[in-house]
């Protein structure tokens, strides 16, 4: 992020690609990345300074309503991203490929992400899942950056289950947080 205080300033930040994620990853430095789904939230999170906004399928429960990112469409992802892009300057602009959009071939895979670049804006796409290494080579050979997504993916857990990630390490997502119980008043006091 902005570390180098030039959002703090109002200095006018470079944009940031893909490439220099990369090496920022090879120097361990942290990059942080931040959902937005309309030019709004876009706006806002680009001017704090941020290294990557995600367009993401959460947009199916977050501003749809649904309980899950399943019906989320591909034109969807398509006119959320092209919202965010045109309030953001700097940030790279990441759009997740919704369900169905690359699973049935490299070939769809290709076609969808090439969509998301054309007519939604973005700069990189990303995929949930494992093994989907002839889609990524695809997508990637066509010069169009691909993210993976590691730990809970929402589409492949619909209510309380294990996780990917916690399920090779035989241990269960943690349970939501308590609510915390309201205090005990003391008795009056006599005096």
């Amino acid at each position: 992020m902005a570390s180098d205080s030039t959002a703090a300033k109002g200095e006018r930040r470079a944009r940031v690609t893909a490439p220099q994620l990369a090496r920022l990853k090879r120097q361990g430095q942290p990059i942080v990345m931040v959902t937005a789904y309309d030019a709004t939230f876009g706006r806002l999170i680009d001017e704090a300074g941020v290294d990557v906004i995600l367009v993401g399928d959460s947009l199916g429960m977050v501003m749809q309503g649904h309980p899950h990112t399943l019906e989320v469409t591909l034109d969807q992802m398509i006119y959320h991203a092209r919202c965010v892009r045109r309030a953001v300057s700097t940030a790279l602009l990441v759009v997740d490929m919704p369900f169905m959009s690359y699973q049935v071939s490299p070939e769809q895979a290709l076609i969808s992400a090439g969509r998301l670049v054309q007519e939604g804006g973005a700069e990189a796409v990303k995929l949930e899942g494992g093994g989907r290494e002839d889609a990524v080579r695809r997508i990637v050979s066509a010069g169009i950056p691909v993210m993976g997504h590691l730990g809970l993916t929402p589409r492949a857990s619909t209510g309380r289950r294990l996780s990917r990630a916690s399920a090779r390490r035989g241990r269960r997502r943690p349970p939501p947080p308590r609510r915390p119980r309201p205090c005990k008043r003391p008795a009056p006091s006599p005096w």
